[in-house]
């Protein structure tokens, strides 16, 4: 039997994200009152700009006085979106100390404050949920926290932004180059005027953090995350990717170490194969692969950003807990139990792939060798590029007679392959490290 009395929304922020959540509350209200087994009603809409005019939503409801809206005391949920770390963060801790339950998209602020956050809903009883924070539409922590709650994860990896998966699948398609690339991904509405929370890695670092403390039952905050940005991404290393069979991803990788005592998590850009399934994911698209001890290889994929996408995780979220008020219980707060230390980059285990500007004389290659042999670093294989090969080294050399050459390591820890490298920028032979990526999903 529904219940008549309906379940009050507060909806703070009515932009892109917002406008949706509310038009799909207003055209989709019977079909959510028989999902949550009661209406829902949206109470207030608080935003900066009253004036403008926001067509499906009562003008009575509007308000710039988000701090009297959360406060009301009929408020059953209370819906952020409007991002960034204050005054969300005062407003999302007052809304659950006066009795309401917080859905929100803020990913920079969980990944900062999500344990504060989770304290307090744990101490006033309320639900804290955020699917949309971390990829869009894509299900993928209700599955991570709930579904898998009874596996072992071991590894998450994924494209969690967008933007940057446009700029670099188009970068692969077309031979363009990054700034190329981006001026198509800024007229076409996928990058935003200031690109830098993208580009630089700060968004897919916030999910990244997000992502493992949720997999490893463990707390992540945003600073334990290792970030690097994909700016200097050119397309000379798409063209090694081509010939090593491979492409290049802005990636999120969470996992555990191989004593299983402590998790990494970190963003950069890496070669992957293109037979792993997160090669495939093409234009803004967004997908995640998680590996687990029973479950084994998993993979979500979907839009990972705009309006309709995002408010669709807003709007999972909200009958998930309007449903948990109404039957007086809460979902899953925060668990972590595990209490595993973040350890730092340099432990992590990876291959590379490194260009080097060398100079064309005998014996350059027995030198790089001994570097990587003097840093315990193994070398998988050597690549020539250039027009002739000089007589003395496999180095292939070009026509003003310098030479380039591509090593390709096996596994080995992230602090001796960064410790190679600045061996090899100190050799009189080493003209230049042209790139360097880590190679990954193999």
């Amino acid at each position: 039997m529904m219940r008549t009395r309906p379940l009050k929304v507060a909806l703070l922020g009515c932009g892109v994200v917002g406008s949706e959540v509310a038009r799909i509350m207003t055209t989709h209200a019977d079909d959510l009152a028989a999902r949550i087994g009661a209406p829902v009603e949206l109470a207030g809409v608080a935003v900066r700009r009253p004036s403008k005019v926001r067509q499906g939503i009562d003008p009575a409801l509007v308000t710039t006085d988000a701090t009297a809206l959360v406060k009301r005391g009929d408020i059953d949920v209370v819906v952020e979106v409007i991002g960034g770390i204050e005054p969300a963060r005062t407003l999302i801790t007052t809304a659950l100390e006066h009795g309401a339950s917080v859905v929100s998209a803020n990913k920079a602020l969980l990944a900062q404050d999500g344990a504060a956050l989770h304290a307090a809903a744990e101490e006033h009883g309320q639900d804290l949920y955020y699917e949309a924070a971390v990829a869009g539409a894509i299900p993928l922590i209700r599955p991570l926290r709930e579904s898998l709650a009874g596996d072992k994860i071991n590894r998450v990896m994924g494209i969690v932004n967008g933007t940057t998966n446009f700029i670099l699948d188009k970068m692969d398609s077309t031979g363009a180059g990054y700034q190329e690339a981006l001026d198509e991904a800024t007229a076409l509405g996928y990058a935003e005027a200031d690109p830098t929370a993208d580009v630089e890695g700060f968004d897919a670092a916030a999910k990244a953090a997000i992502l493992a403390g949720i997999a490893f039952h463990t707390r992540v905050r945003l600073d334990d995350v290792h970030r690097e940005g994909m700016t200097e991404v050119t397309a000379a290393d798409f063209a090694s990717a081509k010939e090593m069979g491979c492409t290049i991803k802005l990636l999120a990788i969470c996992e555990r170490t191989a004593d299983g005592e402590s998790v990494t998590a970190r963003v950069h850009p890496a070669m992957i194969p293109l037979s792993h399934p997160l090669a495939s994911v093409r234009g803004a698209y967004n997908a995640v692969f998680v590996e687990s001890d029973a479950a084994g290889q998993l993979m979500f994929y979907g839009p990972g950003a705009g309006g309709s996408p995002t408010a669709s995780a807003v709007l999972g979220d909200l009958v998930a807990v309007c449903r948990n008020r109404l039957s007086g219980a809460t979902g899953p707060g925060e668990s972590a139990y595990a209490a595993l230390p973040v350890s730092p980059m340099g432990d992590v285990v990876t291959r590379y792939h490194i260009s080097l500007d060398v100079a064309d004389k005998p014996g350059v290659l027995a030198q790089v060798a001994t570097v990587f042999a003097e840093h315990g670093v193994s070398i998988d294989t050597v690549r020539q590029q250039g027009r002739n090969q000089s007589s003395g080294d496999a180095v292939a050399v070009d026509q003003d007679g310098e030479a380039s050459l591509v090593v390709v390591t096996h596994r080995a820890s992230d602090a001796a392959l960064s410790g190679t490298v600045e061996a090899l920028r100190k050799l009189d032979t080493v003209r230049g490290v042209a790139s360097m990526m880590r190679v990954e999903g193999e």
